[in-house]
């Protein structure tokens, strides 16, 4: 596991153009399987799970040519071939999950591995996919280390509702339809800018979707999907993350932003701790015109609050960013993870910093801002914004703390502390057991 050194206390200032977004990058990699013909991804970001793909289809016989220096990516599944029993997809990361339908699709076989749970956010079920991939006529096999799924035939088209709108099951359906006989549909689908993404990339290799950015996608079924080339957009979370770095030090920092029209939710957030984001060619900013300080509401006698749910709610995993500003923030501002049962334990390590919290249930917590903080040694379980959140208070205190497993940021940002380095932050990686 690694550790970040963190040095604070610097107001960062500078100029940052984010990675693509993991969450649009990972559902992309696995699509790529339905196709024999040669794509040209553009802005594949140096991740760990990216590496284990990339390293998976390999394994399966494809060429893959990836520059990481250039974030380039030459891919052809054209000699690929998948063994049941010789074969494993990648093991603690959930967008292993995603593999099963294009290799279903492909080959007519596929297996989910016991370990696919990626950060430890609580229980995060994988039936609502083993359903949706019986529900297009795969046939599933129980084995002790893994579910075996069988599609003796095409898969077939079908109409399904989600018991909620699920980020990975609607990709996953999206990926099952796309070959399937006839026009499929799914109400309740989720409709994240990642989802969007990743269904312009379907489009591009010839996926007919309708339905786009909304809570019911419709698939017509295509004989045979094509190659081409496509450029990944700036992670979103990772732009926001910036801008809140940002804020939370005092600094000036903008951010490369190709999509604000995502933003007009998050830059509420932001302004109900007095903070205000500009959009303006093509970059972001984050003003403060004093301290940071929660809003008080107009309604009397209430808490001021973050909400976050699936889209279009404020994103679940921006969650601990706003948490890490709250701590910082003069006033109390409570909030609600309406997905994850397990994501907000963490909030226990702020008070090793000093800040006062309050986990009311496994779902919502409170700040108390604005006390007196010190640097500390801290412990982020295995969330790759928590990991963040408790980086960004400690940048916010003069002296020298510690993260300890840190690790999840690999996961998703690429150079992570040398951005930090260039926006004048004094972070430093350190491996260790």
């Amino acid at each position: 596991m690694s550790k970040l050194l963190v040095h604070g206390g610097t107001p960062l200032s500078g100029r940052i153009v984010p990675s693509a977004n993991k969450n649009a990058v990972l559902p992309v990699l696995c699509a790529t399987l339905l196709t024999s013909e040669p794509l040209r991804l553009i802005g594949v970001p140096e991740i760990t799970d990216v590496r284990k793909i990339l390293e998976t289809f390999r394994a399966l016989g494809s060429q893959v040519e990836m520059d990481f220096s250039t974030g380039v990516l030459e891919l052809q599944h054209a000699s690929a071939a998948f063994d049941l029993e010789t074969h494993r997809l990648p093991q603690e990361m959930r967008s292993s999950i995603m593999l099963a339908p294009p290799l279903l699709a492909r080959f007519g076989a596929a297996r989910i591995e016991n370990d696919v749970q990626g950060c430890t956010l609580g229980v995060r079920e994988i039936d609502p996919h083993v359903e949706l991939m019986e529900r297009f006529g795969a046939q599933v096999e129980r084995r002790t280390e893994a579910l075996i799924l069988r599609a003796p035939e095409a898969l077939q088209a079908n109409h399904h509702w989600l018991d909620y709108a699920s980020v990975t099951t609607t990709e996953n359906f999206v990926m099952c339809a796309a070959l399937a006989k006839g026009s499929s549909s799914l109400t309740n689908a989720a409709s994240e800018p990642h989802v969007q993404e990743f269904c312009r990339f379907m489009e591009m290799i010839g996926a007919r979707i309708e339905g786009i950015g909304t809570s019911r996608v419709t698939v017509h079924g295509v004989d045979k999907l094509g190659g081409g080339e496509f450029r990944f957009t700036e992670d979103f979370h990772e732009v926001v993350t910036f801008l809140a770095l940002g804020a939370i030090t005092g600094g000036d920092v903008r951010v490369k932003n190709s999509s604000p029209e995502h933003f007009p939710l998050i830059d509420r957030t932001f302004a109900k701790f007095g903070v205000g984001v500009v959009h303006a060619d093509g970059w972001s900013r984050a003003e403060l015109s004093g301290p940071l300080r929660v809003r008080e509401p107009f309604t009397r006698n209430i808490l001021q609050k973050v909400e976050a749910a699936p889209w279009p709610y404020l994103p679940v995993d921006l969650l601990p960013i706003f948490v890490a500003l709250g701590v910082r923030a003069e006033g109390s501002m409570m909030y609600w993870n309406k997905v994850y049962d397990s994501a907000l334990g963490w909030t226990s390590e702020l008070s090793k910093f000093g800040a006062h919290t309050f986990l009311s249930d496994p779902h919502r917590v409170i700040t108390f801002g604005g006390k007196r903080l010190s640097p500390a040694e801290v412990e982020s379980p295995y969330i790759i914004r928590v990991a963040i959140a408790l980086l960004m208070v400690a940048a916010s205190i003069p002296g020298r703390s510690v993260i300890l497993n840190a690790t999840p940021i690999k996961r998703a940002h690429p150079r992570f502390a040398e951005n930090l380095c260039s926006l004048g932050a004094s972070v430093q990686w350190v491996e260790g057991e």
